[in-house]
């Protein structure tokens, strides 16, 4: 059975920083590239950022030089650490994980707000 299971959600206040964490089973993570993905209320779901096999990032443009994507295969976990944070990055957060099959994790939220 695959699961993709995020913690490190929370509150913070503006200017603050978390760090989220993805752990993965059931799959051969070194083999996937991997992400996160968020949505607001209201809003469809976008990429956040995202890592492949090899170690190439994307961010998305509202969120580069703030927020910094890692993996360690031998932990078969995925990160995301967030700096400066503000309030429009409020959203829950997904990890996303893709090889043959595309994959989900059940989302943490992230409150923003002062």
């Amino acid at each position: 059975q695959v699961q993709l299971v995020e913690s490190g959600g929370g509150w913070v206040q503006p200017g603050g920083s978390l760090r989220l964490s993805c752990t993965a089973s059931g799959i051969l993570f070194n083999m996937h590239a991997v992400g996160w993905y968020r949505q607001a209320p209201g809003k469809e779901r976008e990429l956040v950022a995202r890592i492949t096999r090899s170690g190439t990032t994307t961010y998305a443009d509202s969120v580069k030089d703030r927020f910094a994507i890692s993996r360690d295969n031998a932990k078969n976990t995925l990160y995301l650490q967030m700096s400066s944070l503000k309030p429009e990055d409020t959203a829950v957060y997904y990890c996303n994980a893709v090889f043959t099959y595309n994959y989900w994790g059940q989302g943490t939220q992230v409150t923003v707000s002062s």
